[in-house]
Order: structure tokens, then sequence, then C-alpha cells
């Protein structure tokens, strides 16, 4: 008994061509810039610190977004490529890059599909970017592949086991279930996972645990609304709530979650995000 194929017809976008793009619209959505000038923005200068980054160096930053290690690495006199997924982050960049009379190149790329020739990077960096690609192997095996021999690949990412871990369970409900093999993002902070993504090709020689501290905001309930404006895929699990009449129930969730994670004051709050500082050199 014969059976017949079914093929995509011609120009219609493959089913990871379409997750791509999902996650370019989400992380377009809300005003993920104002995260960065509201309180991400002491991240990036601390990646570079930690990576050596010195001038004449080739540093090539994945999941750039607005620049944020991007910036203070061409700061220090290094040759910068910034790529990111989401063109309207990568244009924000560049008027900020204008604006301190920094030269980088921008590019719009793919994380898991890197358009740059093997060992072409002195550094490879991303600070809170490349962990939110989808496929953790596909993204790790890259940024190893762009990497020169010898050269330094240097990551900051949030921990399972910190705020925006937790952030990621509490909206898991709201959301429609993931595409098989999507891995939830927040595991490239935990030193087992990064381990088993990169075996052999990377001698770490900095795994450090970090907080960034937030004090940006009078009360707790005032940063879950932030996240629900402004962090993409808050305002993606939101949208999905609200279709499913559990909006209410959502909001509820968030505000909980940041009350739980004040280590403030009722009037004046504060936050510990934590993260992970891992630097390694490509065998």
């Amino acid at each position: 008994m014969s059976q017949t194929l079914s093929t995509p017809a011609p120009g219609t976008p493959t089913a990871d061509q379409q997750l791509k793009a999902k996650h370019r619209a989400i992380w377009a959505s809300g005003d993920y810039p104002a995260m960065v000038e509201t309180f991400l923005l002491p991240l990036g200068p601390r990646l570079v610190e930690a990576a050596g980054i010195s001038a004449g160096r080739r540093v090539l930053d994945v999941g750039a977004g607005t620049g944020n290690a991007s910036l203070p690495a061409a700061a220090a006199g290094a040759r910068v490529t910034a790529s990111d997924l989401t063109p309207e982050l990568l244009d924000v960049g560049r008027r900020r890059a204008e604006a301190a009379g920094l030269h980088l190149d921008w590019i719009e790329a793919d994380a898991e599909d890197l358009p740059f020739a093997d060992g072409s990077y002195d550094v490879v960096m991303s600070c809170i970017g490349a962990m939110f690609a989808p496929h953790h192997q596909r993204t790790a095996d890259e940024l190893v592949r762009v990497t020169r021999p010898g050269g330094t690949l240097a990551l900051l990412s949030w921990t399972p086991e910190g705020l925006v871990g937790e952030l990621f369970r509490t909206m898991k409900p709201f959301a429609p279930a993931p595409p098989p093999g999507v891995q939830p993002a927040p595991l490239w902070g935990s030193e087992e996972h990064l381990r088993g993504l990169f075996g052999g090709r990377v001698e770490f020689a900095t795994v450090r645990r970090d907080v960034l501290e937030v004090t940006a905001f009078a009360r707790a309930r005032d940063f879950g609304e932030h996240f629900r404006v402004n962090y993409g895929p808050a305002v993606a699990v939101r949208a999905n709530a609200e279709r499913e009449g559990r909006a209410a129930e959502f909001d509820a969730a968030l505000d909980a979650l940041c009350e739980r994670w004040n280590r403030g004051t009722a009037d004046r709050a504060r936050f510990e995000m934590e993260y992970l500082v891992t630097t390694g050199i490509r065998a």
C-alpha cells in the first residue's frame, strides 16, 4: 500500500519559521527598551567586565537586544557585532550607539542559525539574550562554532531558582503549551545544564551567581505592572489568559509573586534578581 507524504506548499512557512516569527513578535511587543532603561542597564557592563573585553578584540553579542552589553564592549574599544532576532530592538540599539558616538555592526540573526563563519570572533557573549532561543543545544552549538579556538565565551543568564525563574513558572499555567523540544529559558542559569550543553568544548573559568538589585519601584505590585505592560513574554501570556477569561487570575498570580519577592517595605520595594555569570575558553 503506497502512502503520499504531504509537503508544505512553496512559500509556506515551516513550523520552525513560524515559531521564530512568534518569538520575534513577542519581543517586539510591550516596551522592552523601557525595562532596560529602568533597571536592567547594570547587567551589560558586568558581563563585559567578566569577559575581559578590551580594545581590538572581535566581539559578537548574541541576543543583543538594544545593546546593553554591546555598547559597553564597543566603548572598551572592541570591534562589536550586535545580533538579535528582533529588528525593533536593534533599531533602538542603533539610536543608542549613535547618541553615544559608538560604531557597531547591527545584524538581524537567529541564535540557532548564526550567519557568521566558524571561529570568526575572539569573544562571543550573551546577556539574558540567547537563553530565550527555544532550542538550547542548537543555540549552544552555534555559540561554540563562531568562537575561535582559544577564544572566550561569556554568558549572563537568569537562574531557575531566582525571581525570573519563578516568574516563568507562574506564567506557565496561563500560556499555550510550547512546541515539542522547546526548553524553559531559565535553565541557562543552571550550572549543570550549561555543562551538559557545552560538554568538553568549553573550559569554564568563571561560574558565579550574583544578584541585580532593583529599587526602581515604590510598591511590589508596581514591579508586576511594569512586567505586565512592558515585558514581551508577560504581555503575550496575559493576552492568552484574557482570551481564556483568566486575566484577573493571571494579574493576581503576578501580584502575589512580586509580594513574595519584595525584600523591601510596603512603600519602598526592593528586589534581588539572581543570575549566573559564566565565562570559558573554547577548546
